[in-house]
């Protein structure tokens, strides 16, 4: 319970700076960041031909935005089908198929790190670099410019929108808030844990793998070849960027990605910082901090709940052998250096931020420890993904704000700006999608024999198909492992899940945003609902609570539910 504690007041302590920080990056000048970083970043916009000082309409930002990421991918899939050509591959690995190119490429593209493929065996170091490495440093920080974009409008006061000649609202610049962001926010911090977790033990190196000798001499074989590289700044990168993809098969359970109870301290710390900073920033940013505070308590108080959950189930005894010799705490699938309380938290952080990577086995929890990290991602807004979690959350509060208003016989309104149809209208594409593409697709898999590839029956096979879509869609990244999932039924639905998943939210939002800025705020009286206060705080996390309840309540019935009840029985 302690380490649990730790954990978090560590992270909240850490991520306060670091809002002010981030805000500080996002304002129209930084002062002395400005002269430290303001050269490289006018060297990196005259060498790519960008004009960074044109502010943008929310059109122009969501198009800059997703140009950007096509361009970005199509460059992976074309890393990752033809590295057996290209350099630094010592290993002589070999390029992979197409549909497992295109999951791939989607996969790091949205943030998520979903691999249906083994770690460094089918990876070279140059297509680990500049591929995998590239996108989780690139994707993290546009979601979270795509955040700012949208705090600039739906949560800027009235005096700050800036009108542009079109008549359209201002929201920044896409590239310029881009490389800002690379420059004085992630590659920084990256090279910090990095630095940290190369201290505790993790390889970072581009030698090729090493020959040791087993324990073992009376084993048949008494040597291994160990699989290195640069192991520390992927690491790095994956636990702050929500990222998740792991350089080895088994991610941070592995002792090369986290060896010592310190690393894994660093690196649980790491998942949630920059979610939180997020938070943090947006209150600073805009000037609403009673707004982020009450934002960050509904975040806090699912993720507490949640953890607490998971954290009891594991420390249960292992629900198949309930009755037999189980007593102690399920220890399946779990690292005897961390034990059931560390992985517990571990896990359900991972899933609450969207971030994927594991330091033990999901598909080895006992039922009620799969069915917390399924509800954080159907929920998807406990802290998030770096951005996209704050953005899930506004979409969450918007709804509130929309359903507060009729109960209070008000037109729907924020700030005293209309909330009318056609924002409504995206609002609720962006909240039904979900449930739409993760049951269709499940569903899809059991009706036609062959497609599923799940390796346990009944009520467990349900949940591992389940969470592989849900963990696609809410791009996390994480699996219950044992599906045959690299067939081209699900690398290509999959990839669809993951694109819907990462792109509909923010593009919704900026659209949402930018109308209500456009729109004259009435005067506000007492009968207006208040957004700042408590109250609001509770109708948005009952909101969130019945919005993914209700539409997987049935699903989780005949998955982990109805797996603990018959392992009860």
């Amino acid at each position: 319970m302690n380490e649990i504690i730790l954990t978090y007041v560590v992270s909240l302590l850490l991520a306060l700076p670091l809002g002010w920080y981030m805000a500080n990056v996002f304002a129209s000048s930084s002062g002395a960041l400005d002269r430290v970083f303001g050269p490289v970043e006018q060297g990196v916009f005259r060498l790519a031909g960008i004009d960074a000082s044109r502010p943008m309409d929310w059109k122009g930002y969501a198009l800059a935005f997703m140009k950007f990421h096509v361009g970005l991918g199509a460059l992976v899939f074309f890393i990752l089908y033809f590295q057996g050509y290209l350099p630094l591959n010592p290993d002589g690995i070999q390029g992979m198929d197409w549909d497992l190119a295109l999951h791939t490429a989607t996969s790091f593209l949205t943030n998520t790190n979903q691999q249906h493929y083994s770690g460094q065996a089918q990876l070279s170091y140059f297509a680990h670099m500049f591929g995998i490495v590239t996108l989780q440093v690139i994707t993290p920080t546009a979601g979270l410019v795509a955040l700012v974009a949208i705090v600039r409008t739906l949560l800027a006061r009235p005096h700050t929108v800036r009108q542009l000649g079109s008549g359209e609202v201002a929201v920044g610049n896409f590239y310029r808030d881009l490389v800002r962001a690379i420059l004085r926010i992630t590659l920084p911090l990256a090279f910090l844990v990095a630095i940290l977790i190369a201290w505790q033990g993790v390889p970072s190196t581009f030698e090729g793998a090493q020959t040791t000798n087993t324990l073992d001499p009376a084993a048949e074989m008494t040597q291994q070849e160990v699989p290195v590289g640069p192991v520390a700044s992927m690491v790095a990168i994956k636990q702050l960027g929500t990222n998740g993809g792991g350089w080895y098969g088994p991610n941070s359970s592995v002792p090369l990605e986290n060896p010592t109870p310190v690393s894994n301290f660093i690196e649980t710390v790491s998942l949630v910082l920059i979610p939180i900073a997020t938070v943090i920033m947006a209150g600073f940013l805009s000037g609403r901090r009673r707004l982020a505070a009450g934002i960050l308590s509904v975040m806090v108080m699912l993720s507490v709940s949640l953890v607490s959950l998971a954290v009891w189930s594991e420390n249960q005894p292992n629900a198949a052998f309930v009755g037999l010799s189980e007593t102690g705490p399920n220890m399946e699938g779990k690292e005897t250096r961390f034990g059931p309380t560390a992985s517990a938290l571990w896990g359900a952080f991972t899933t609450q931020t969207s971030n994927g990577s594991v330091n033990s086995m999901h598909d080895s929890w006992n039922p009620m420890g799969g069915l917390v990290t399924l509800m954080d991602m159907f929920i998807n807004a406990i802290f998030g993904g770096v951005g996209v979690g704050l953005i899930n959350f506004l979409l969450y509060g918007l709804l509130a704000a929309f359903l507060g208003s009729l109960m209070i016989g008000r037109s729907p309104a924020i700030y005293g700006r209309a909330l009318e149809a056609k924002e409504i209208k995206l609002l609720s594409i962006a909240l039904l999608l979900p449930s739409l593409l993760i049951l269709s697709f499940t569903g899809a898999s059991f009706a036609f024999s062959g497609l599923a590839q799940n390796s346990n029956p009944a009520f467990h096979g349900i949940s591992q198909v389940l969470y592989e879509y849900t963990s696609a869609f809410a791009n996390n990244g994480s699996g219950f492992e044992g599906l045959g999932d690299d067939t081209v039924w699900w690398n290509v639905t999959t990839s669809v899940n993951l694109v819907f998943g990462r792109f509909i939210p923010i593009v919704a939002l900026l659209a949402i945003g930018a109308r209500i800025a456009g729109k004259r705020a009435a005067p506000t009286g007492r009968g207006s609902l208040k957004i700042e206060t408590p109250t609001f705080a509770v109708l948005t996390l009952g909101v969130i609570v019945l919005i993914a309840l209700l539409s997987f309540m049935p699903v989780l019935v005949l998955g982990p539910i109805g797996e603990q009840l018959f392992l009860a029985n």
